[in-house]
């Protein structure tokens, strides 16, 4: 028989995830009322839809501005959504703070890895393999260990892939995933800009 959905569940599970009603119901009707198996449910779907609507143009969205440090560091940052209505959202206004404040700590230098000029791609790669010098592997494996430490790379230098510093376990891509399926609305970073006081002069 299938578990009885109370009004309650509905809605403590909207307050979790910022998902609509009937999308809440169903969730958990699928987990058996179990909270925690609905709440997954609805970020797997809300993400997949997430997916398919990044195809979509974003040519509205906000600028936000952070300044860490009492004014020794500087962040300017363009995040765009689909709708000036989305814009105005509490959510999408949120993630804009957290990406500003997310550059401003973790000094990210390209927004997707396709950013990444081939250059400093090859010179990475160059500086792994000069370190695998004479260890003998098969050139196959030497391929699989370049390209896990280059994923090393992005994680730390690409702002999409790196781990959110308020939570680890979620890359600035999840957030905006995240972001993107409460909302409803393809969503982009566009660009950004750090400054440190004094780098001019380095």
């Amino acid at each position: 028989m299938a578990t009885a959905i109370t009004a309650d569940q509905v809605k403590q599970l909207r307050d979790k995830t910022g998902a609509g009603m009937m999308e809440c119901k169903a969730a958990l009707a699928d987990a058996n009322g179990v909270m925690e198996e609905a709440v997954t449910l609805l970020r797997k779907r809300g993400l997949a839809q997430a997916a398919k609507r990044a195809g979509r143009v974003t040519a509205q969205g906000l600028i936000g501005s952070y300044i860490h440090m009492g004014g020794k560091i500087g962040v300017l940052v363009e995040v765009n959504c689909e709708s000036d209505f989305v814009a105005r959202t509490e959510d999408f206004q949120n993630l804009v703070k957290e990406v500003a404040m997310h550059v401003a700590a973790a000094d990210p230098k390209w927004v997707r890895r396709e950013d990444v000029p081939e250059e400093a791609i090859g010179k990475e790669q160059a500086i792994y393999r000069a370190q695998m010098e004479g260890s003998g592997k098969p050139a196959h494996v030497l391929d699989k260990i370049v390209e896990g430490k280059l994923g090393s790379f992005y994680s730390q230098f690409v702002l999409l892939e790196q781990p959110s510093i308020r939570d680890a376990s979620v890359t600035v891509g999840q957030l905006v995933a995240q972001t993107a399926a409460k909302t409803g609305e393809n969503i982009s970073i566009g660009r950004f800009t750090r400054y440190r006081l004094g780098e001019a002069h380095e």
